[in-house]
């Protein structure tokens, strides 16, 4: 029985270590590291970035670590012409980013429809227009052709870097499926503890 309950508390765990983003909205994750940048480096840095796309909005939530430079700025980068691959300029800055250190923790809520949060230069090459930039930068993240990199003091171009990809989102179905899988083995560990006849072992 009590390896059963260290089953069912691991499963409760995990479901409550999911990031708390709602359901219908897509997610996007990027691992960032040193030797997905162009060219390669040895940075032991990491960062697992999460973002979700939520109508007017993009939630950004990116914990870094390990970087051999401190910080000077984190964007995402679109658009490369092949997906997971190549080089594209600045799409949409991280405002606040923390800079001049070496780890930390970032969270945002960037407006899509803002012209000030996007570079430039990015909405210039997208029709001029606020929209414009928003679809190019919805479309490239769907695509696998935009990234985030994080620059640092030692990497000016980019000490981490990792291209966004779409996070499953477990069905209804798959919950439900879950949870008649955990009633089985706690049903199955009862069983086990009473005996055949119902009467405890």
């Amino acid at each position: 029985m009590k390896r059963v309950l260290s089953v069912l508390a691991l499963a409760v765990a995990s479901g409550l270590a999911a990031p708390s983003f709602a359901q219908s909205d897509p997610i996007y994750r990027a691992v960032a590291s040193g030797p997905a940048e162009v060219p390669p480096n040895g940075s032991p840095g990491t960062s697992l970035v999460t973002i979700e796309l939520g109508g007017t909005e993009m939630l950004v939530d990116a914990p870094f670590r390990d970087l051999i430079g401190t910080t000077a700025a984190a964007h995402i980068h679109c658009c490369t012409s092949e997906p997971f691959t190549g080089v594209a300029p600045v799409a949409l800055p991280f405002p606040d980013f923390p800079t001049g250190v070496k780890a930390g923790e970032y969270s945002a809520a960037i407006p899509l429809y803002d012209e000030m949060s996007y570079d430039p230069a990015f909405v210039a090459a997208n029709g001029g227009t606020v929209r414009g930039a928003a679809s190019a930068l919805v479309d490239a993240v769907n695509a696998n052709q935009a990234y985030v990199n994080i620059h640092t003091s030692a990497y000016p171009a980019g000490e981490i870097r990792g291209f966004l990809v779409a996070a499953p989102i477990p069905e209804p179905a798959e919950w439900a499926m879950l949870g008649a899988g955990l009633a089985g083995l706690l049903w199955f560990g009862r069983r086990r503890q009473e005996g055949p006849l119902g009467l405890k072992a």
